[in-house]
């Protein structure tokens, strides 16, 4: 089976190629990696070089020299392109802040740039893959994920799939707060679970083990919902009176004061910060030129990248640091996989995807990208039903799809109209006027 990973140059792409090398199904016997920036290729294939060497038969890498000789024979497609690098970040972050919003890479009005940008070649490569690779399975990694799905599905339907690692790394937090091996979660006959939302924008609403519902055991226990990630972030006054565990993200929209204050407040922004440390990186293993020292130099810029992850909302929520088991990076390799996986073997796996509604939340459009539990066999991915949404859940999310449909109709069609009411609707955005300008800002470089 033939991979193609588009953004082949990527600082987490040895992430994906690890997990491949460490599967034992063996099932891609051949990764095509593409890349618009040759030298971080070269450097990426230096690590990958690295991470295979004393292993029996590794997973045979080629450089692709262009977008169509990456696709052709492709079986699956990931893609996880930065368009703009993170110079484009900074940008989207920067430009909020200056009008007092909040700026970050896929919420507010920061997502919503990288969306405007971004979607136009999303769709580019769309119609690529439908020319070129008709059969093949396009996973889509490239944020803001829910958006680009979106728009790569008016071309692709239903065999592209969106993947974020954040819904299933809250699954197995929680699972691990209550005592439980968090691998148990991978089996559909003791483990059940309802999540649903958008991407960035979602809620844990059910857990249950062997047919006992455990969630309101977990929220009703302070010691354990201090034990990880999201229960430091929101509290657990906040996390009972929602009933819920929520995506990390919905902190922007809890908390936007206190965020927006850590964050104004800070000498850099995550771009910033990521723009000076990737930059740095590629610059020191493009001079190493050997696969060992470029992968020294990986190991210890990926764990700098991990123990900073979301630090502003860290901050905001008290300052703490995070937990040595979230620090291995990774996730989002794992469940790409696993969906590989489901779709070849047929097998019926159970994972929280980004794929078209169908009738999984009635109140949505039946081709809008929701985030939910889905059953992936060989025919894809299925949403399954799921209970009622609170009203407060849907409100927010009928607003934020409601901006997502803007930010794809803008980009597809070239509607500044659409573009500001994308940017004016979000709710992290507190004025029209705002949103004017900042879309006059990015749109002028200024």
């Amino acid at each position: 089976m033939r991979l193609t990973i588009l953004g082949g140059g990527g600082f987490r792409v040895p992430l994906v190629y690890r997990a491949l090398l460490d599967d034992p199904a063996r099932s891609v016997s051949e990764v095509t990696l593409y890349d618009t920036d040759p030298r971080r290729l070269r450097v990426i294939a230096d690590v990958l070089a690295r991470l295979a060497q004393g292993r029996h038969r590794p997973v045979r890498v080629r450089l692709a020299e262009g977008l169509d000789d990456a696709l052709t024979g492709a079986d699956f497609v990931f893609s996880a392109i930065r368009v703009g690098g993170t110079a484009g970040r900074i940008g989207d972050e920067r430009i909020p802040l200056s009008e007092g919003v909040l700026g970050q890479e896929t919420v507010g009005a920061g997502g919503v740039l990288y969306g405007l940008r971004t979607i136009p070649v999303a769709l580019h490569i769309a119609e690529r893959v439908a020319a070129l690779a008709p059969r093949a399975w396009v996973i889509n990694f490239t944020n803001p994920a829910g958006m680009v799905t979106e728009a790569m599905a008016q071309v692709l339907g239903d065999r592209v799939i969106g993947i974020c690692d954040s819904p299933v790394g809250l699954v197995r937090r929680a699972a691990r707060a209550l005592g439980t091996d968090p691998a148990a979660f991978e089996d559909a006959g003791r483990v059940a679970y309802d999540y649903v939302g958008l991407n960035h924008l979602g809620w844990l609403r059910s857990l249950t083990i062997d047919g006992t519902e455990v969630l309101p055991r977990l929220l009703a226990d302070d010691a354990a919902l201090g034990s990880f990630e999201e229960g430091r972030l929101f509290g657990a006054d906040w996390l009972r009176t929602l009933g819920a565990l929520p995506n990390e993200y919905l902190h922007y929209y809890y908390f936007r004061r206190e965020t927006l204050h850590s964050i104004r407040d800070t000498s850099q922004t995550r771009g910033e910060f990521l723009d000076r440390q990737q930059g740095g990186f590629f610059e020191r293993a493009s001079a190493a030129g050997a696969p060992d020292a470029a992968y020294a130099l990986w190991e210890r810029t990926r764990l700098e990248r991990e123990e900073t992850y979301m630090a502003h909302s860290r901050e905001a929520s008290g300052g703490w640091q995070r937990d040595a088991h979230d620090l291995e990076g990774g996730g989002y390799d794992r469940v790409a996989l696993a969906l590989m996986h489901a779709i070849v073997g047929d097998s019926g796996t159970r994972l929280i995807l980004n794929v078209r509604n169908g009738t999984t939340v009635p109140q949505l459009a039946p081709d809008a990208i929701v985030e939910t539990v889905c059953e992936v066999t060989s025919k894809g991915a299925r949403p399954l039903p799921c209970a009622p949404l609170r009203e407060d859940q849907l409100g927010l999310m009928l607003q934020v799809k409601a901006v997502e449909k803007a930010a794809v109709e803008a980009a597809t069609f070239k509607d500044r109209g659409a573009a500001l009411r994308a940017l004016a609707l979000h709710p992290l955005v507190d004025s029209p006027a705002v949103a004017a300008r900042i879309l006059e800002r990015a749109a002028t470089g200024a």
